[in-house]
């Protein structure tokens, strides 16, 4: 029965619960070494697997698919959260001309504009085009498509037990992580874990968050007595890097140093930050 149940992010949707669980525990693990904290048994841990559902399914060999371009960014939350991020990459790498007040209007030049600045950055060097246009697709799938939202969410409930004391999520999987916890204030999970979260993006994220029944975006999770949320400076995903202003006083945040990977989900863990508050969070309750 885990104690720690994780949540993935976005661009994960060619790997599985096991290897994540393999990548993850191991970083974790130095996390926990780095606070001088008891070490985590994998036993212990679990990951909550979603990537299959933005998947293409298998099909006959025929024509190759045309590559994803600008036309194929749709209007609204996916190019405006394109064009925030180019804005915040803007903000902390040199490389990347900023845009201007104009480019900030979600248009087709615009969309094209921001791609072609944002293939220079450091932080989405090793970003192929495609693979940033689904990133984008992942994003609006879950906040507004019914089916996947229930899925995902269903997915968590699964693998939450009466052990569970910690849960931690990166990227999107920060904001499946809040949902779930404010869905089920029953659940036994005393700390949250937010790792390079978008949750502070007011309007695309923060806005459309459901919160329960009977919630509203910016509530406290749950029964968790601990929320620990970590970004690093450059982290173009986690655009708002304190959470406090939205989420209250409670929230405990940390600014990281994750090198040339900002947004990467094992330079997080490894932190004595992540490590600490995994600790305090697995003795809580």
């Amino acid at each position: 029965m885990a104690r720690v149940v994780c949540v993935h992010g976005i661009g994960q949707q060619h790997l599985g619960e096991r290897q994540l669980l393999a990548t993850w525990h191991p970083a974790l693990a130095d996390g926990l070494t780095r606070a001088a904290a008891p070490p985590l048994d994998p036993s212990d841990m679990t990951c909550v697997f979603y990537g299959d559902l933005f998947r293409p399914a298998g099909r006959t060999l025929g024509l190759l698919d045309a590559p994803l371009d600008a036309a194929d960014v749709a209007e609204g939350l996916e190019s405006e959260l394109l064009l925030q991020w180019w804005a915040e990459a803007a903000r902390t790498d040199p490389a990347v001309m900023p845009p201007t007040a104009r480019s900030l209007t979600s248009t087709p030049g615009a969309v094209q504009r921001a791609l072609r600045a944002l293939s220079r950055s450091r932080f989405f060097a090793d970003v192929a085009l495609r693979s940033l246009i689904l990133d984008l697709k992942q994003v609006r799938a879950y906040l507004t498509d019914a089916a996947v939202h229930a899925e995902v969410q269903r997915r968590v409930a699964a693998a939450v037990t009466p052990d569970t004391r910690v849960v931690i999520g990166h990227s999107l999987g920060s904001v499946v992580a809040y949902e779930a916890l404010c869905a089920h204030p029953d659940w036994p999970a005393r700390a949250l874990l937010t790792l390079g979260s978008p949750l502070g993006i007011r309007h695309l994220v923060f806005d459309r968050l459901r919160a329960g029944a009977d919630g509203r975006p910016g509530d406290w999770p749950g029964r968790v007595e601990h929320w620990t949320n970590i970004a690093d400076e450059g982290d173009v995903v986690a655009l708002v890097k304190d959470l406090r202003p939205l989420f209250g006083e409670r929230v405990r945040g940390h600014l990281v140093h994750n090198g040339a990977k900002a947004h990467d989900v094992t330079r997080y863990l490894c932190t004595a930050e992540a490590g600490r508050a995994v600790s305090e969070g697995r003795g809580a309750g």
